[in-house]
């Protein structure tokens, strides 16, 4: 059975895995490497809306930066990194490259979206920059926001886990299907897969979740409240 196995096998070796020490430490090095690059390039992707949001000459220097990002394949910055740096922290940068373009994209656009009353508010009671970002334009958004992050993060598990496939890193998912792939497991490389897909299904919806649940408390607030 090296090209078809029963999904039957599949499940038995998932059971057997789960079982053994080694799996969890496996899954929680991947976890944490996707997570630092997520985190990373959620913050720096927020950043840099803001940054290009009130400067026309960083819009014009970053701009093409993240849609060369866009452009360039997976494998392309994996191999590159591989080169550059040491195959420990390929996965988090890699998550994060992904991440960067997709936060900055949607956070950009919910800035440029801000309600132009709530502006005009601010102006008028004199509102300071900081007050506004925060009662204004943090609310406005965080669901372009957390949408972003909804979205990216299955890229970034998906890349991340890529890139440990490419540098074969010990006690990690994609070493995990590097090493199946060598031996001709196919038994194994299908348990891997399926452990990465429940993973990724698993992580999308807690995620939006927890977005679906910070939309509705914001929504519960009264607008009094909320721009006192």
């Amino acid at each position: 059975e090296i090209l078809v196995v029963s999904p039957a096998r599949v499940f038995l070796r998932l059971c057997i895995l789960v079982q053994d020490a080694a799996f969890w430490l496996t899954v929680s090095g991947t976890l944490e490497r996707v997570a630092l690059g997520f985190a990373a390039g959620a913050a720096i992707g927020a950043l840099l809306s803001a940054l290009t949001a009130v400067s026309g000459l960083l819009y014009d220097i970053f701009h093409p930066i993240v849609e060369i990002i866009k452009a360039t394949p997976v494998a392309s910055f994996i191999i590159l990194l591989l080169v550059w740096t040491g195959a420990e922290n390929v996965p988090a940068i890699t998550s994060a490259l992904i991440v960067i373009p997709v936060v900055w994209e949607n956070v950009s656009e919910g800035i440029r979206k801000t309600d132009a009353g709530l502006l005009e508010m601010a102006r008028v009671f004199r509102f300071g920059r900081v007050k506004a970002i925060l009662k204004i334009y943090v609310p406005c958004t965080m669901p372009y926001f957390t949408a972003a992050c909804a979205s990216g993060l299955g890229f970034a598990w998906k890349a991340g886990v890529a890139a440990e496939v490419l540098a074969n890193l010990p006690l990690s998912i994609g070493g995990q299907i590097y090493d199946a792939k060598i031996y001709l497991d196919t038994v194994n490389l299908f348990a891997w897969t399926a452990v990465v897909v429940i993973a990724s299904v698993a992580l999308e919806t807690a995620l939006s979740k927890a977005a679906s649940h910070i939309r509705k408390k914001r929504g519960g607030e009264s607008y009094g409240n909320q721009y006192k």
